[in-house]
């Protein structure tokens, strides 16, 4: 019975140990909380109880590996300590009210599948060690104030599918080297103070389902690789200096359901129309 009784408070005390997290990491979300007022949150913590108990806290092994704190009214800036989240896989704190620059630190976390950082007050420029994040599925940093160029390292994310820029104050070309995410799904920048012409390299994109370029200062022919990507769905594309046949290209994407056209272009693919029904 004795034998029995140790037994089973070794086991307890090893459940214990492996639901713990390390004090490094507990003092990382600590630093978040008071750096984003904690106290004001919609669904704060109560930091007397364990972190396997905080809202939008998980996990696994003794590590924290996703952090869930969407619409909870984060007011501050994410703290450089966040590195020491060392295992998170999903950091979403997206719908929130934070404010200054993504911090360096937080690209030192290789482990990070998503970063959803979306619909805050974000700025700066997406810093260059962005590449560091191999493991990098999801990216959406959509309806900030991020500035400054598009970095040429995003071309080292190449397990990602999801990448959404969306409604920022991002300036230049999208660099070359996007040609090397051929996992990617989504490619979305509209509404952004980009320029240039559209690289052909982006036809090797051909998991790609969604293009959404529209509301920038890109112009140009449209590059006839982009009737390689036989799964696009939605092409978005209007408010931008474009030149080429709209009609054409629609016609040559099997799958398209979302498909926009600026005035001009419109008033040609039907002037071509009508020119072709007269020819008859």
């Amino acid at each position: 019975m004795r034998t029995l009784k140790l037994t089973l408070l070794c086991c307890l005390l090893s459940a214990f140990t492996f639901a713990n997290v390390s004090q490094e990491q507990k003092d990382a979300l600590l630093a978040l909380f008071n750096a984003t007022n904690g106290e004001d949150w919609k669904t704060t913590w109560n930091l007397d109880t364990p972190v396997t108990d905080w809202y939008g806290v998980t996990v696994e092994d003794g590590n924290v590996v996703a952090l869930n704190l969407t619409f909870n009214n984060l007011k501050g800036e994410i703290p450089r300590q966040i590195d020491a989240l060392s295992s998170l896989r999903v950091l979403n704190l997206a719908f929130n009210r934070l404010e200054g620059t993504l911090p360096e630190s937080l690209t030192k976390i290789t482990s990070l599948e998503k970063i959803l950082l979306f619909s805050n007050n974000l700025s700066g420029a997406i810093p260059a060690s962005i590449g560091n994040l191999e493991n990098l599925k999801a990216l959406e940093l959509y309806n900030n104030n991020f500035f400054g160029e598009i970095p040429n390292t995003i071309g080292n994310l190449t397990k990602l599918e999801t990448l959404i820029l969306s409604s920022n104050n991002l300036m230049g070309k999208i660099p070359s080297t996007v040609s090397n995410l051929k996992a990617l799904k989504v490619l979305s920048v509209f509404d952004n103070n980009l320029l240039g012409t559209i690289p052909s390299a982006i036809g090797e994109l051909t998991s790609l389902e969604e293009l959404v370029l529209s509301n920038n200062a890109f112009y140009g022919n449209l590059p006839g690789e982009l009737a390689q990507l036989s799964n696009l769905k939605t092409l978005l594309l209007s408010n931008n200096g474009f030149k080429g046949n709209y009609a054409a290209l629609k016609d040559q994407l099997p799958n398209i359901v979302d498909f926009d056209l600026d005035e001009v272009n419109m008033k040609g693919a039907l002037a071509t129309l009508d020119s072709e029904d007269d020819d008859d």
